[in-house]
């Protein structure tokens, strides 16, 4: 006897476990019938369902369940994102609140990746059982983790990735160099624009004095209320205004408008920067708006983004006045800035207040303009984020979006609807390098390791390697880009030479010396691999193939990729979609 009231807590678990018992989800198998798949955007194994995901994953289902019901082989293909500084940050939080004051440092890197793992399994995943619970019809038995399979050290997912790494190094497509990153001081990595969260918060223009050198002046006009010029300074400095005062030490220039008539006798004279004493040009460059404060811009290329593009274009190089806890410099770098002892060290606010204090008290400090400002922060780590100059790894995101433009133009990708189209030509065709390396512990590795470069001269004491700072140097080191480390010792073998055995041991020194007595070769090289892990986005940029097998040519793999639909979010179009397109043409 049927029931008078239905109960849906009691009979939808009991049928989504009836269907999924019964295989209902998975592909039909028939080589004959149309293929179909759609791969769920991997939600992070931090998370939990909101109504973003009910309402994506509600429309995967019903083309899903309809594209079956027409008799195609069908896969929905399911899995999680390892969330590389969300799930690290996870851990290490419930590690501070524990009470046993052991930080990951403590650890070291092994044992805190074990212990991530262990917070995955126990912990990780909700998400998963809510999907279910909606009733989603993924065929689960496929379930795929960005991580792969914590028990199979070479599983799929982890070839995967490394693959494709060494084969982009191996064509010029993924590179080591120094460029600007948003820096994250709490967590002390680089983090995509994504994770970063622009607010408005009340703050100030601090307007500064810069004197000009060597004697020089100008008339500069006086203008009224109403903008009218009303009479002429004569000045011996000129004014910039800045929200971050404190990077006025890493100052290179100061850029004016070529066409502003105020500063044109000024174009190619210099400035004596207060504080540091360092001279500094004015430069020309249309960045500078004549309209917008005194119309002059001092320009910090290692410590903004467009400043970095500016001073790229003057020739200026980078000064880095800030270390990766953002605080001021101290040793070579402070000394090349000519930042004065008091100041080295401080706390990139402390430093702010000096320095304003120092302008106050030389009189160089024209006005304080109090307002809001757009400021970005982490959003994991709630800190003010600082654009920073370092060496990471990026991808030649220009060259690589060209086959995916083309797609989009050429009609073989669509977008409905089609007026995203516009949003993505915009994004693809203004991209910048991608930075994919981390400074976290949980994420892929990068499969590089660094070795000390030989001299060239041919003796065998000139053929000692030179150069063993492997954490502050990588980019003057050797560079072994390879599957796995025994890949990287031939590597190794072959630069090197008969002379010199070659290892991957953290028990080792690392770098060069000379063997121990006994030793069959006369010297020893130990290479250390880099400490960082891949972005996120790089490993989620692989999911259409990775979750099939590949690089393994599997059934899976030739059945069900390319996929025929996805359904997402536009605020990741560029972030996954556009990546995903670039990984996979």
């Amino acid at each position: 006897m049927l029931d008078q009231r239905f109960d849906p807590a009691e009979a939808e678990p009991r049928l989504y476990k009836a269907w999924e018992e019964n295989g209902c989800f998975k592909p039909s198998g028939d080589t004959s019938a149309q293929a179909y798949s759609i791969v769920i955007p991997p939600p992070n194994v931090t998370g939990v369902l909101h109504m973003g995901h009910a309402l994506n994953n509600t429309l995967q289902d019903v083309l899903i369940r309809f594209e079956r019901m027409r008799g195609k082989n069908v896969l929905w293909q399911p899995g999680t994102d390892h969330a590389g500084i969300a799930t690290q940050m996870v851990v290490e939080r419930q590690m501070a609140q524990s009470g046993d004051n052991v930080t990951r440092r403590d650890m070291g890197r092994e044992a805190f990746v074990d212990r991530v793992w262990n917070w995955k399994e126990e912990s990780g995943g909700a998400i998963v059982g809510q999907l279910k619970r909606l009733g989603a019809s993924c065929d689960w038995s496929k379930e795929a983790f960005t991580m792969g399979d914590r028990n199979d050290p070479d599983n799929s997912m982890m070839r995967a990735v490394t693959k494709v790494f060494v084969e982009l190094h191996k064509k010029g497509l993924i590179y080591r160099d120094k460029r600007l990153v948003n820096w994250d001081p709490h967590f002390q990595t680089a983090i995509s624009d994504l994770e970063v969260d622009q607010r408005e918060v009340p703050g100030h223009y601090w307007h500064l004095r810069y004197p000009l050198a060597d004697g020089v002046t100008y008339l500069h006009p006086v203008k009224d209320e109403d903008g009218n010029v009303v009479d002429q300074d004569m000045r011996d400095y000129i004014v910039v205004a800045t929200s971050r005062p404190e990077t006025m030490l890493g100052d290179t220039g100061v850029a004016v408008h070529p066409e502003d008539p105020r500063y044109a006798g000024l174009i190619g004279k210099f400035v004596e920067l207060p504080i540091v004493g360092r001279r500094i040009p004015i430069i020309a460059d249309e960045y500078a708006d004549p309209d917008k404060g005194s119309g002059a811009v001092k320009i910090t290329p290692a410590h903004d983004f467009n400043d970095f593009e500016v001073g790229k274009r003057a020739g200026h190089t980078p000064l880095n006045i800030l270390n990766a806890t953002a605080h001021i410099v101290d040793g070579e770098e402070a000394d090349t800035a000519g930042i004065p002892a008091e100041y080295r060290g401080l706390d990139r606010f402390d430093a702010r207040r000096k320095v304003v204090s120092a302008f106050e008290d030389a009189e160089l400090l024209q006005d304080i303009e109090n307002l809001k400002i757009e400021q970005p922060f982490g959003d994991r780590s709630n800190v003010v984020i600082e654009p920073w100059m370092t060496d990471q790894w990026y991808v030649d995101a220009k060259t690589m979006a060209k086959p995916a433009i083309a797609a989009v133009k050429e009609g073989k990708t669509k977008f409905v609807p089609e007026n995203w189209e516009k949003t993505y030509y915009n994004w693809m065709e203004n991209i910048q390098p991608w930075c994919v390396s981390r400074q976290l512990w949980w994420g892929h590795r990068i499969p590089v390791w660094y070795g000390p470069t030989l001299k060239t001269d041919e003796s065998v004491d000139d053929k000692t390697p030179t150069g063993d700072r492997l954490s502050d140097e990588r980019h003057a080191q050797k560079i072994f880009c390879a599957i796995n480390e025994a890949e990287a010792i031939i590597q190794a073998e072959e630069y090197y030479g008969e002379e010199f055995s070659v290892f991957c041991d953290s028990g080792k020194p690392k770098g060069f010396s000379v063997s121990h007595i006994g030793g069959t070769k006369p010297y020893w090289i130990n290479l250390v691999q880099d400490t960082d892990v891949l972005d996120t986005w790089f490993s989620s940029a692989l999911w259409p193939f990775s979750t099939q097998g590949w690089p393994e040519q599997t059934d899976d793999l030739k059945t069900f990729f390319p996929t025929a639909t996805l359904v997402t979010a536009f605020d990741i179009i560029f972030f996954w979609v556009a990546r995903m397109m670039m990984m996979s043409l």
